[in-house]
């Protein structure tokens, strides 16, 4: 397992090992300890998510904060997303930076995504099967987003924005500016 940090603090890519054989491939796609090792970061991840996604879906920029903020691990099983990430943490040297990766079945990369941070992903392929761990349980009074083409965070999601498909309560997100109003 790869460890490689980001331009954001805390925030990693981890690559697993792959083993391919004719059967076809083996991979572990967490080890505790080995995470602890390379981040310092000792988490212990307790609810796992799955989403499916069609073509121009976009799901973000959604995070959890208080006491119940998460952490997660995000990585795709099957098909591609932009995966993206903003530090939301004012005491941050990275606070409003944006990072963005691709990730998809084949390169098996996954994202470790701090507590304190947006996160959100579009579908680039016809169809994507996304899967995140998560260090805190879902606790909806402690759920909010940040609107994903605020101007201030100019986030180039690589899709035409009029083929973009979004829920109802994505598209009234607020600001950045305003969140922090």
């Amino acid at each position: 397992m790869q460890f490689q940090p980001t331009p954001l603090k805390d925030c990693f890519v981890v690559t697993p090992d792959i083993f391919k054989d004719h059967r076809g491939i083996f991979m572990e796609a967490y080890h505790k300890e080995k995470f602890k090792e390379a981040t310092g970061l000792d988490i212990e991840f307790v609810q796992d998510n799955q989403s499916v996604s069609k073509k121009g879906v976009l799901r973000g920029l959604h995070f959890q904060a208080g006491d119940f903020a998460q952490a997660k691990l995000v990585r795709v099983i099957y098909g591609e997303v932009m995966d993206v990430v903003v530090d939301l943490r004012q005491d941050s040297p990275t606070f409003k930076k944006v990072h963005k990766i691709i990730l998809n079945e084949e390169n098996q990369h996954q994202l470790f995504v701090p507590q304190g941070f947006a996160h959100g992903f579009i579908t680039l392929s016809e169809t994507s099967v996304f899967s995140y761990k998560c260090d805190r349980f879902y606790y909806p009074g402690s759920e909010y987003g940040i609107i994903y083409n605020d101007p201030s965070l100019a986030i180039d999601w690589g899709f035409l924005e009029e083929k973009m498909i979004l829920s109802e309560k994505d598209l009234k997100l607020p600001t950045l500016k305003e969140f922090f109003q």
